[in-house]
């Protein structure tokens, strides 16, 4: 495949991207799309991804150009694989560091028999309350967009798999999780209920992305990587 050809993309191409923290998903399309437009002189080209990724999060992004825009769905249905960490004691509205701690609570109570029982409890087939603060359509609009308005939502809960849950490290308030888990899976409402389930509060302070699939973040390249290696071609 020769990359310093147009058609390759325009036919159709799949890349692995480590996005950096506080870009969008969008962000990372828009990137890619503009430097294929300056560098090689494309006029029009369809590039998207394949599957979200929080802006706070870093981490493995599919995006595809061309014709391979037919296969995000493909990839959208792989299983998923995450790097957490999650502050217990304290909760925000969006789940994460995005807005400021609404409630603090006590964690001095917690031990590592009760984290390890509450981890056990969310591994497996179960139905997750989406954060307000998502991307979920709510009469067409995202969910997102009205809750930073201050507007009331209703979300459904949503049947999700983790298939895997362990506890890395325990520091607290802080722990590490890993996380692998299905389609539809918010990592950010997993931080709130194990905060619940531990009888304290809980949201998430980091996220990484490892892994989409077969594919690991390892074999990504940066975007920077990305508009490097055009140069070089």
């Amino acid at each position: 495949m020769d990359f310093s050809k147009p058609e390759t993309y325009l036919d159709g191409c799949v890349l692995f991207i480590d996005k950096p923290l506080n870009w969008t998903s969008f962000d990372v399309v828009n990137k890619i799309r503009w430097t294929l437009k300056t560098q090689l002189g494309i006029k029009k080209i369809k590039v998207g991804h394949a599957g979200t990724l929080d802006p706070l999060a870093s981490g493995l992004v599919i995006v595809c150009t061309g014709k391979a825009t037919k296969q995000i769905m493909q990839y959208q249905d792989l299983d998923k694989a995450y790097d957490a960490q999650i502050r217990l004691g304290a909760t925000t509205p969006s789940f994460d560091l995005e807005t400021d701690v609404d409630q603090t609570f006590s964690w001095e109570h917690i031990t590592r028999e009760m984290v390890d029982e509450a981890l056990l409890k969310f591994t497996g087939e179960q139905l997750q309350m989406p954060p307000i603060f998502s991307a979920k359509s709510v009469d067409g609009k995202r969910a997102y967009d009205m809750a930073r308005k201050g507007k009331s939502i209703e979300l459904r809960r949503q049947l999700i798999t983790i298939s895997n849950l362990e506890l890395q490290s325990m520091d607290l308030p802080e722990l590490s999780v890993h996380v692998e888990c299905g389609k539809g899976t918010y990592i950010r409402a997993l931080a709130r209920d194990l905060g619940e389930e531990l009888k304290s509060g809980g949201h998430l302070s980091g996220l990484r992305r490892t892994r989409i699939g077969p594919h690991i973040v390892s074999d990504a390249i940066s975007l920077d990587q990305f508009k490097e290696n055009l140069k070089l071609l």
